[in-house]
């Protein structure tokens, strides 16, 4: 067997794994996620059931991203350069998703133990590497990486990852810092530029994550729907 194809699976399935029991682990511990949410509402927390729909949509797409690795002819890996078969992308993708993945795995133990600032800082790494990965790793048009037919499942799971990510890094900043809404003009003007600036540089399926995060905001924090809405 191609070595690089195995770890690649190991990587890709056991951090999925890994992160995949601690989120079960802060649904049915004690206070459980959605309870530390609720007792820690701050100015960018969003509506919670947005943030589990989102979740499950992950699940289902990762598994079918993950499928695809046991599936793909190993000798397909030796690939000349710029091409854009999808293994690859998959197995340039596979470090970044998952670091990702024990960087939320880890996230989930601390929230739930209420170490806010220790779960801003693997909220903060993540949320780095998956836009590293969306602008720089799979953007790049020229690169071997860029969008095709045969890597769209790669692309949708890094652009999902990392909208999704934008909104754990504000929401738990807040928490962390204990910043209360409504949050200042200024901030909100700040905000809805972040927003605009990632939107506009990226392509519709990170659109559609950006503006999926935007209407999570708006249902979850009634003082930002001025703002936002505009």
């Amino acid at each position: 067997m191609n070595l690089q194809l195995l770890r690649t699976r190991v990587l890709v399935t056991g951090s999925f794994l890994i992160n995949f029991g601690c989120q079960l682990y802060g649904m049915l511990t004690r206070p459980n996620m959605k309870e530390v949410a609720d007792a820690n509402h701050f100015a960018f927390s969003p509506n919670p059931f947005f943030i589990a729909a989102f979740f499950a949509m992950q699940v289902v797409l990762q598994l079918y991203w993950i499928k695809n690795l046991f599936i793909v002819n190993s000798v397909t890996l030796a690939q000349p350069e710029y091409t854009n078969e999808p293994e690859p992308t998959q197995v340039a993708y596979a470090p970044i998703y998952a670091l990702g993945n024990l960087c939320i795995a880890a996230w989930m133990v601390f929230w739930t133990k209420e170490w806010f600032w220790a779960a801003q800082a693997m909220v903060t790494i993540n949320t780095l590497i998956q836009l590293y990965a969306v602008y720089y790793l799979l953007g790049i048009y020229y690169s071997p990486f860029a969008p095709s037919m045969y890597n769209m499942s790669t692309h949708l799971v890094a652009k999902t990852f990392a909208g999704i990510s934008v909104l754990d890094f504000l929401d738990n900043g807040a928490v962390a810092v204990g910043y209360l809404g409504p949050p200042s003009v200024p901030v909100q003007i700040l905000t809805v530029v972040l927003f605009i600036r990632l939107a506009v540089s990226s392509d519709t399926a990170f659109r559609l994550c950006i503006l999926y995060d935007i209407l999570a905001l708006l249902v979850g924090q009634p003082t930002w729907r001025p703002a936002l809405a505009t």
